[in-house]
Parts: structure tokens; sequence; C-alpha cells
């Protein structure tokens, strides 16, 4: 129960009990009247205090549901994200060892290229 509705039930008790005690002090009524006034009086107290903290309950209730449910969305948000990243680091990864062994295929060539040449350069030369 939150310390609003607390609150609120507080006086609803605390205003009743003094407007029963008020009702004692100046009723013009014999006392077994004042004792049934005094007992209704109770009853209805005792009943909008039980439909209060009922309605609190309620709230209270409603307001942890709606937070779960929130909570379950970003969970099913948060793996979604999650997973994307996962899938655009694999892509990534793939494309980086993709692009290191073309770039080790095109250097190989090279140096065998170089060699070559060389080796040709090194043939038309007259020792």
């Amino acid at each position: 129960m939150s310390e609003r509705t607390g609150d609120l039930f507080k006086g609803l008790v605390i205003g009743g009990l003094i407007g029963a005690a008020l009702g004692i002090l100046f009723a013009p009524k014999s006392g077994k009247e004042t004792r049934e006034d005094i007992g209704r009086k109770t009853d209805e107290i005792i009943s909008k205090a039980k439909e209060e903290y009922e309605k609190a309950v309620e709230k209270s209730k409603l307001a942890y549901e709606a937070a779960v449910k929130r909570l379950g969305d970003l969970q099913t948000s948060a793996k979604a994200k999650v997973e994307e990243v996962e899938t655009k680091v694999t892509e990534l990864a793939s494309q980086g060892a993709e692009t290191i062994q073309d770039n080790k295929t095109r250097l190989k060539k090279a140096i065998d290229a170089g060699v070559e040449a060389y080796r040709e350069e090194k043939s038309k030369k007259p020792a």
C-alpha cells in the first residue's frame, strides 16, 4: 500500500472516530440509541475503510502487472537487440576474414610476380 493510500486510510479512521465521539457528546438520545448509532457508524467506517483498502490493493495489483509486462517487453526488446548485434559482429568478422584472405592472396601473387620479374631480369643480364 502506498504512503498516500495509507494516509487516506488513517484519515478515514481518525475522522470517523472523531465524528463518532462528537456525535456521542452532543446527541440528545438515550444510551441504547447512542450505542446503536455508534455501532452503525463503526460498521460504516469499517466498510468504507475496507472499500478504500480493496481499491488501493487493486490499483497496486494493476500497477504491478503493468510493470511486469513492461519489463517483459523490455527483456524481449533487449534480446532482439543482442541477437541483432551478434549477427552484425558475425558478419563483420566473416567479412574481415575474407578481406584478410584476399589480401594474403594478392600479396602472395605480388611477391611471386616480383620474384619472377627479378629472375627474368637476372637471366637477361650477362654475367
